[in-house]
C-alpha cells in the first residue's frame, strides 16, 4: 500500500522544507515570519493590477501634467 504524501512547502524567507503541522505554515519559524513582514512593511513586495478606473486614470494624467520636471528630485551637486 502506498504511503500517504505529508502536504509540505518550502518556506518562503529561508526555503526549509516546512509540513502543514508546523505552526508557523507556510513559514519555518517566527523570524522567517517577521522578515516577510518587514519586507512586505518597507515595500519591498507589491501588488500591482491594472487601473480600470477612467476617473482614476483621469485623476492621474492631470497630477502628472501638474508636476514640473525635476520635481522632488535634488540635482545639486554638492562637492
Amino acid at each position: 500500500m502506498p504511503r500517504k504524501k505529508t502536504p509540505s512547502l518550502r518556506c518562503p524567507t529561508c526555503r526549509m522544507l516546512v509540513l502543514r503541522e508546523n505552526e508557523n505554515f507556510p513559514f519555518c519559524s517566527d523570524r522567517c515570519r517577521l522578515i516577510d513582514l518587514g519586507k512586505w512593511a518597507s515595500g519591498k513586495y507589491v501588488i500591482s493590477t491594472a487601473i480600470n478606473d477612467p476617473e482614476e486614470l483621469e485623476s492621474m494624467a492631470e497630477e502628472q501634467a501638474r508636476r514640473k520636471p525635476g520635481d522632488g528630485e535634488d540635482v545639486s551637486h554638492k562637492q
